[in-house]
């Protein structure tokens, strides 16, 4: 499907091969048969990139709000328009039950419609002086060409976020997908072309993640860098950043604790915490991942989540009634048979899954599993799962289970289960977390903020207040004479 839709590099609005021979392999999850290959960019092709990226600024900057508005609408309406087509492009790369797919498609089309409408909203302050000849006033301007680094879990979302409030903004980007799904977000660039996107203002480089992050971060045509991944990678970019003083946002790991009090409707809770638990295949940074439960409750929590666990049908996209996929590459696959080995060597009970599925001699399948009685010293309570593994554990008190919610670095998002509003309050304001459910686990949309605190990351997409990310502030004072 590569070949066949001229994927490849993205540069100054045309697809490319770009000057080098390298290649790279995209495997298919379910399989790990080879599915396409995608060109290892050259530092030629990066600047060739960057200097696309600088000329489109300068045309973009000076579009009109309303004009940019209309084409990141026609972008959304396009990528709706050829839905299932896509759906078939993700879960043939990513791994996705089609469902799944389809939901991840519809959240990217309405990032490009949300920030078509927030282009237009974008508002500065007006405010009296000391004196009657003072004028004073707060301008937002576009901060310029913007880096912008994506993870495979997400293949479309992640991307559609940064470029789609890049855009808004007036900024140009220079995308960095995934080697793992770049068929994903070359659709969401293709989509841009043909919604009238000016040449330059989007543009895709694939290859080597941390040589082309180093060129492009040191060059000083970068004045904005954005990733999605994993904290360590968040690290590295951040002090290649602080050589050039680059602005930076950072959506790094979670390890996100789920508090489920005894007053809670435990049966719902557990149902919901499963589904979105299990939800691709575990591996979703914002997930709940460490399910803390109150004594009272844990015996009908854990039996509900194993039967949702084990009502699961495990497969390929194409085959019918899946609801849960491969993991994406061999490595995740590896970390959660240790983390499942680690976790039973130190006492937890394994109440369900914890193995390769029988008959899946292919692909990186693994069961979901759940494990019981986990204690706080198992590495699966302080390292990110990124699995379809679910520990859980007792808890006493709220203040107790506060402290053990905490301690780890991570700083995504929490979630807390309760009818009392006292408790539910106190909870969801005592966890370090920069975004918490009560009583629900789908807490990401268009219109919401998304990000972390701690070693979860720097700064916000979606919402209003992602916009600002891509914005300047100047202050301008005028004295009449």
């Amino acid at each position: 499907m590569y070949h066949e839709r001229n994927y490849g590099l993205y540069i100054g609005g045309r697809w490319t091969w770009g000057t080098g021979s390298q290649k790279k392999g995209v495997l298919d999850p379910a399989t790990g048969e080879t599915i396409g290959h995608i060109p290892d960019a050259t530092p030629e092709d990066i600047d060739q990139a960057l200097a696309a990226a600088q000329a489109g600024f300068e045309t973009w900057r000076k579009t009109p709000p309303w004009e940019r508005a209309v084409k990141l609408r026609k972008v959304s309406d396009l990528l709706l328009e050829r839905i299932d087509e896509l759906c078939i492009v993700m879960a043939t790369e990513a791994g996705k039950p089609l469902a799944e797919a389809k939901g991840e498609w519809l959240a990217c089309a309405e990032q490009f419609e949300w920030y078509g409408e927030e282009a237009k909203r974008i508002f500065g302050q007006a405010y009296n002086g000391r004196d009657a000849a003072t004028r004073m006033a707060v301008i937002y301007q576009p901060v310029g060409v913007v880096a912008a680094f994506s993870a495979w879990n997400f293949p479309a979302l992640l991307p559609a976020r940064k470029i789609a409030a890049a855009l808004a903004a007036g900024c140009s980007v220079i995308l960095k997908p995934a080697g793992e799904t770049p068929a994903s977000a070359a659709a969401i660039l293709r989509a841009c072309h043909e919604a009238g996107i000016p040449p330059g203002v989007v543009n895709m480089v694939t290859g080597n993640s941390a040589r082309i992050a180093q060129q492009l971060i040191a060059s000083p045509i970068v004045r904005k860098v954005s990733l999605t991944g994993s904290t360590p990678v968040g690290k590295q970019l951040l002090h290649l950043c602080a050589d050039g003083v680059k602005k930076a946002t950072m959506e790094l790991g979670g390890h996100a604790p789920v508090l489920v009090f005894e007053d809670a409707d435990v049966e719902a809770a557990a149902e919901a915490c499963a589904r979105g638990k299990f939800r691709n295949c575990g591996q979703v940074c914002a997930s709940p991942s460490r399910f803390y439960v109150q004594d009272a409750a844990y015996d009908r929590f854990a039996k509900v989540f194993v039967d949702v666990a084990k009502q699961l049908k495990i497969g390929r996209f194409d085959q019918a009634g899946v609801t849960l996929g491969p993991m994406a590459n061999a490595r995740g696959l590896d970390h959660a048979k240790k983390l499942v080995a680690d976790a039973v060597e130190k006492g937890a009970k394994l109440l369900t899954g914890g193995r390769v599925p029988v008959g899946f001699l292919r692909g990186y399948f693994y069961e979901p599993t759940v494990l019981g009685e986990v204690p706080d010293e198992a590495r699966i309570m302080q390292d990110e799962p990124f699995s379809p593994i679910a520990p859980i554990a007792r808890f006493k008190t709220l203040e107790e289970v506060i402290e053990r919610a905490n301690a780890t670095p991570f700083g995504l998002t929490g979630y807390v289960f309760s009818r009392n509003l006292r408790t539910a309050t106190l909870a969801a304001e005592a966890l370090e977390v920069g975004m918490v459910g009560v009583n629900e686990v789908g807490i990401a949309s268009a219109e919401s903020p998304f990000g972390g605190i701690k070693e979860s990351g720097m700064g916000r997409e979606g919402g209003s207040i992602g916009i600002k990310d891509y914005l300047e502030a100047k202050f301008i004072k005028t004295r009449l004479i």
